[in-house]
C-alpha cells in the first residue's frame, strides 16, 4: 500500500514537492523548540552538547532580552536525541521518505533546527543536493517541519516548482557582507515562477534535493523556526568530510526491512559500516 497519496505522487513527480497540511499537532514542534533552546543555552556556558552543534547567527536579532538563542541560526545533529528521534523514526515520516527513495532501508543523514530570529537574514536561491556529494547522489528527500508559522513577513521558504529536474548548477558564495557561514547562491538561473510556502505549525513540506529554494529576512516581530530532516539510501556513501574538510551529517538508520530499526547506531566515517551510538536521550 502506497504511502503517499495519487495527488502528492504527482505534485512530487511535477514540481518536487509537497505540503501535507496538519500533519503533526503544533505541540510536537513546541516540544522540539524547547528542546533545542535547552541545548543552546547549555553550549552558551560551554556545556558538551555533542553531538548535536550550535551555528551561531551573523545578523543582530531585534529581539530584545539577550538570550542565547537569539544568537543562534542552526542546531545540527540532534535526530539521536529525543523528541527528534521520535519524530524522524515515525512511520508517518519514513513511509513516505522511504517510498520516495524507492524502498528499501533509509537513513537519516541531517537534521537541523532552524532559528530565524527578528532581523534574521534569508538564505539564497540554492538546492540542498550542492550540500551533499554522494554516492548514489540522488534521490535525497527533506521534510521540513513548520514549528512556527512562515508567513511573508517571517521570512518563509519560496520554491522554484519543477526545477527537481534541473542539474546541481553552479553556486557561489553569498555575496552578502555578513552573511551566515556556508552561505551560497544559484546565480545562473531565472527565478520567474517562484512561489511561497505559507505554512501553519505542524505542516510538512516534503521536497526533492534538486528543488532550488530560498528564503526571506524575518522583518517580523516573532520567530520563524523549523525542524528538517533529510533521509536517503542506507549504504549511501558520504564523502562530503573527504572533500569539504568538514560535516555536519550525522547518519541514523530510520527504517530497516519495511519498518523501524532495532536499535540506534552512528557511521563511523563514510564507510557505511556502523558503531554502536554513545547518545543518550
Amino acid at each position: 500500500m502506497s504511502a503517499l497519496s495519487q495527488r502528492d505522487r504527482q505534485l512530487w513527480t511535477d514540481q518536487g514537492f509537497f505540503r501535507i497540511n496538519g500533519f503533526v499537532d503544533p505541540a510536537v514542534g513546541q516540544e522540539m523548540l524547547d528542546r533545542v533552546i535547552e541545548l543552546v543555552r547549555l553550549a552558551s556556558t560551554g556545556d558538551d552538547i555533542s553531538p548535536a552543534l550550535v551555528l551561531p547567527e551573523q545578523q543582530p536579532s531585534l529581539a530584545k532580552g539577550g538570550l542565547p538563542e537569539l544568537d543562534a541560526s542552526k542546531v545540527f545533529r540532534v535526530a539521536d536525541a529525543e523528541p527528534f528521534r521520535s519524530f524522524s523514526t515515525r512511520e508517518g515520516v519514513t513511509a513516505v521518505a522511504a517510498e520516495l527513495i524507492g524502498g528499501g532501508d533509509i537513513d537519516c543523514f541531517l537534521s537541523q533546527f532552524i532559528f530565524k530570529n527578528p532581523g534574521a537574514w534569508g538564505q539564497p536561491w540554492h538546492q540542498d543536493s550542492y550540500y551533499f556529494p554522494f554516492d548514489p547522489p540522488r534521490p535525497v528527500v527533506g521534510v521540513w517541519l513548520a514549528v512556527t508559522e512562515a508567513t511573508l513577513e517571517n521570512g518563509c521558504l519560496h520554491v522554484l516548482p519543477g526545477s527537481h529536474s534541473e542539474p546541481i548548477h553552479e553556486h557561489k558564495p553569498d555575496r552578502r557582507v555578513g552573511a551566515n557561514y556556508g552561505y551560497v547562491e544559484i546565480v545562473d538561473h531565472d527565478m520567474d515562477g517562484c512561489q511561497p510556502v505559507l505554512m501553519e505549525p505542524g505542516d510538512l513540506l516534503v521536497f526533492d534535493s534538486h528543488l532550488m529554494h530560498r528564503s526571506t529576512d524575518n522583518v517580523s516581530p516573532g520567530l520563524r523556526a523549523a525542524m528538517v530532516f533529510h533521509f536517503a539510501a542506507a549504504g549511501t556513501m558520504d564523502r562530503t568530510e573527504e572533500l569539504r574538510g568538514y560535516t555536519v551529517n550525522h547518519w541514523l538508520p530510520v527504517r530497516r526491512n519495511g519498518g523501524l530499526p532495532g536499535g540506534r547506531v552512528s557511521p563511523q566515517g563514510s564507510s557505511g559500516s556502523y558503531v554502536p551510538s554513545m547518545s543518550s536521550d
